[in-house]
């Protein structure tokens, strides 16, 4: 793990990076990932309690958790909603076929599980995000029933802010081999030229309020920012974190922003910077299930971390 002397220096840095730029280079968001631990393994407590040292650590520092640790407890996913802005979790697919090949090793990849955590943090009101992999031996209408889910669950509780719709990018340690239905090696394909009708579909399906998002690195294709124009033009209007490095997928790098600035200005779009909770969501910063008004250190933290994004302007791609 690292150690919470690192998390502080990196977090410094950043700070010492704004003054350098005044103000000009301003990340709000810190995306706090983690190896999963099992349930029941013996350090499961510590682990999670070093998860919630450094929200509280990136809050001192004036930044917005935004966390993604794998599946919890509910007292677990409790703990970490009063010191985080927003939480999130990839529910992939929720066809169980794939449990016998490309997650066969990873059960916390379960979508029963992964459904009981959207419902679950829709009870305890935590601004979601969540999202669909495509190309991992799933078929069309594998994704329909995934999409279709999300909805479902957004819909009962409200809470789902923004949809992840990702293609599967290798990475240089994978060697698994996805089988297609007609049983050729699907091998972790997704032909990226139907990722824009696959988000109007998305766009149509989901509530209003729920933004479809395009991670703008993983179009590792010649013509990507052609495909991501025409995503936007099906509905999709988040491109997500923008950062130096992506640490989830590592091989990708982001374009720059001045970049992807002008190239989105020159199809009728504008890019802004938002808050990690949307403005719908807001009403979900209000006191929920298990919590209360008391002035020990993490309640402090959540009312200072509410008022702070009551106060952020909501901005997204715009056309």
């Amino acid at each position: 793990w690292m150690s919470l002397d690192r998390v502080e220096s990196i977090f410094s840095d950043l700070k010492l990076k704004i003054a350098e730029d005044e103000g000009h280079y301003e990340p709000l968001e810190i995306l706090i990932l983690s190896g999963e631990v099992h349930p029941k393994a013996k350090n499961r407590s510590k682990w999670h309690r070093h998860i919630v040292d450094i929200c509280k650590l990136a809050i001192d520092y004036g930044f917005f958790p935004h966390t993604n640790v794998g599946p919890l407890s509910r007292t677990e996913m409790l703990s970490l909603k009063k010191v985080n802005a927003s939480m999130g979790l990839m529910l992939e697919q929720v066809t169980p076929k794939l449990m016998q090949n490309v997650h066969r090793f990873a059960p916390s990849k379960a979508p029963t599980l992964r459904l009981e955590q959207l419902r679950m943090a829709g009870e305890l009101g935590i601004p979601f995000t969540t999202g669909i992999l495509l190309g991992i031996g799933e078929n069309e209408d594998d994704r329909v029933r995934t999409i279709e889910a999300i909805s479902d669950i957004a819909t009962t509780y409200g809470h789902i802010q923004e949809v992840i719709v990702q293609p599967y990018s290798p990475g240089e340690k994978d060697r698994w081999a996805a089988r297609a239905p007609d049983g050729t090696s699907g091998g972790g394909y997704y032909d990226i030229n139907l990722l824009p009708q696959f988000v109007q579909m998305t766009r149509e399906m989901l509530p209003d309020d729920v933004v479809v998002q395009i991670p703008p690195n993983l179009l590792n294709v010649a013509d990507g920012k052609d495909i991501l124009i025409k995503c936007l033009n099906a509905g999709a209007r988040d491109l997500g974190g923008i950062s130096p490095k992506d640490e989830v997928n590592p091989n990708y790098s982001f374009p720059k922003t001045s970049e992807l600035s002008q190239m989105l200005a020159d199809h009728g779009f504008t890019l802004e910077r938002r808050s990690c909770v949307h403005e719908p969501r807001l009403h979900l910063l209000n006191a929920t299930e298990g919590e209360d008004s008391s002035d020990n250190d993490d309640g402090v933290l959540l009312r200072d971390l509410h008022s702070r994004l009551l106060s952020q302007q909501q901005p997204a791609v715009n056309s």
